[in-house]
């Protein structure tokens, strides 16, 4: 399995006490190649759990690979921002929203469904996600 990881998933998958705690660490065991995200969201996960230097295992131990620069995509970022200003989405989102477009063949992996399910890559295909089972 590959994918774009969201700050929800690193989150779920650092926090045994998080309810996606076990769905993460299944996404985890199917993985065939690092899940690719941007500093956006590395910078969101650290924040959330209180450590950067667990953040900086993560890419170190090869879970996931930086791969988006915002200022190749400033442009495009921009046009997102503008087009979703109502839901006020975050600079992760709207990178993770590009990156889908990058990499068309990569689903996110975020706990958070609402959201990507409203997001539109190319200003009209679904955005193709995988999240935790409703319960």
């Amino acid at each position: 399995m590959t994918g774009i990881a969201d700050t929800g998933f690193i989150v779920a998958f650092a926090w045994q006490n998080d309810q996606h705690h076990s769905w993460a660490v299944d996404i985890a065991s199917q993985l065939t190649a690092p899940l690719l995200t941007c500093e956006a969201v590395l910078a969101e996960a650290a924040f959330h759990l209180q450590s950067s230097s667990y953040v900086l295992s993560l890419l170190h131990d090869g879970l996931v690979r930086i791969a988006f620069d915002c200022n190749r995509h400033l442009e495009k970022l921009e046009e997102l921002a503008r087009r979703y200003e109502d839901r006020q989405p975050d600079l992760a989102d709207l990178c993770l929203i590009r990156m889908s477009e990058i990499y068309p063949k990569h689903p996110v992996i975020t706990v958070d469904e609402a959201d990507f399910r409203i997001y539109r890559r190319n200003k009209r295909e679904m955005i193709p996600i995988v999240c935790p089972p409703a319960h």
